[in-house]
């Protein structure tokens, strides 16, 4: 089974300025605010405490880096970083703050070379929204020949099997619960395969 056996916080940064030098393969976590970035990445590594939400939606404008490393089953070990995005849609700042924000998010997101992998995190309970399927579209409308982008669809454990059912229809999502511990395991081989080359 695919693992991490290393997760550890890097660094926060404000903007593409102040970011860690790139080198090592990236994820990016992007997200409306609330839907769960924080508590996935935590799942995923098996450490509670290693993102911190806030309890304000919106509130968290850093990009922060955790330097993660993947063993595989024949226990070869692979680095990575994940990139928790600051969330967006309920921020409380001022229109001119909001834009510079943004300004800057789209700048990290289109320049990131080490970026290999887009996870793009949805509330299962509201998959119809506006806003997610704009950042989904803008993320197909950037997407380089060597990145590639996966739908999290998170809080599985709200719904029926018939809506569980219809979300799957979507080869390119995967339904997790950090509550009830479902498909974070699949979402680790997921993640690692799409890395390093087991699924093209």
């Amino acid at each position: 089974m695919i693992r991490i056996i290393k997760a550890e916080f890097a660094k926060s940064s404000p903007s593409i300025a102040e970011a860690l030098d790139e080198g090592v393969t990236e994820v990016l976590f992007l997200g409306r605010s609330n839907v769960g970035k924080s508590s996935l990445i935590n799942a995923l590594c098996s450490k509670k405490q290693l993102a911190k939400s806030s309890s304000t939606p919106g509130k968290t404008q850093l990009i922060n880096f955790f330097d993660i490393a993947y063993e595989d089953e024949e226990k070869k070990r692979f680095n990575a970083r994940f990139v928790d995005l600051p969330g967006f849609g309920y921020a409380k700042v001022s229109k001119e703050k909001k834009k510079q924000w943004e300004e800057s998010l789209n700048t990290f997101i289109k320049k990131r070379v080490s970026a290999r992998l887009f996870i793009h995190l949805i509330d299962a309970r509201h998959i119809e929204l506006e806003i997610d399927k704009s950042v989904g579209e803008y993320i197909d409308s950037i997407l380089k020949a060597d990145q590639r982008i996966l739908n999290i669809y998170t809080k599985a454990d709200k719904l029926t099997q018939k809506e569980c059912s219809a979300i799957l229809k979507d080869k390119n999502a995967l339904l997790v619960s950090v509550l009830k511990k479902r498909g974070i395991n699949e979402a680790n081989e997921r993640i690692f395969n799409l890395l390093f080359g087991k699924e093209i």
